[in-house]
């Protein structure tokens, strides 16, 4: 059987394509957070986006390694089109992180390791378990952001000034530096490494 009549060969050609289309709806959330004055926020979800577009390029380069011409793949596929406010946005973007790394991928790398290609099997896995900590953060972002506590915390932490790199020590960021006097929104973020309780 010839590449381009597998099931591997489509699953590539659809990841490609959704992995582009999540960079891009990533960056239109960072671009409304950028407008509400959400700088770091924007930031932290343009870092994601940015991932998405570098787990595009790698199906790519698996599509075109096998020496096949690329000119036209015709797919037959659902690709999430939605959009909402900033908070919506956000919980939109865990939902499809987590449609990505518990149903997508897994069966695409069954597909690819029943087909004999290991490598692509290990592709599509190790793009599942970047896509498991993506739908935390994005987890994170949505219930800190609709809770208004994108920039408090229980007990003290540290907040920098991502402009100015002010520092200070405290349960809840400023409103305005005191030092750059730029807004609350150019705080650095505190993401953590697994979901906490807000």
């Amino acid at each position: 059987m010839q590449f381009d009549e597998t099931k591997t060969y489509r699953n590539l050609a659809r990841s490609f394509a959704g992995e582009s289309q999540a960079g891009m709806r990533y960056q239109l959330v960072a671009k409304l957070a950028t407008k509400q004055g959400y700088a770091t926020l924007a930031n932290a979800i343009k870092v994601l986006a940015k991932n998405e577009t570098e787990h595009a390029r790698r199906f790519f380069e698996e599509l075109s390694k096998r020496g096949e011409k690329l000119d036209n793949i015709d797919l037959d596929a659902g690709y999430p089109f939605h959009s909402g406010d900033l908070g919506e946005s956000l919980a939109l973007a865990a939902d499809d992180e987590h449609e990505e790394h518990s149903v997508i991928y897994p069966a695409f790398a069954k597909d690819a390791e029943d087909e004999g290609f290991k490598d692509i099997a290990a592709l599509f896995r190790l793009v599942s378990q970047v896509e498991v900590r993506h739908e935390m953060i994005f987890r994170y972002l949505h219930e800190a952001f609709s809770k208004g506590v994108l920039f408090s915390n229980e007990t003290p932490i540290l907040y920098i000034c991502s402009e100015c790199g002010y520092m200070h020590t405290s349960t809840e960021a400023w409103d305005v530096c005191p030092l750059c006097k730029h807004s609350q929104g150019y705080v650095e973020l505190h993401i953590p490494f697994q979901k906490e309780k807000i």
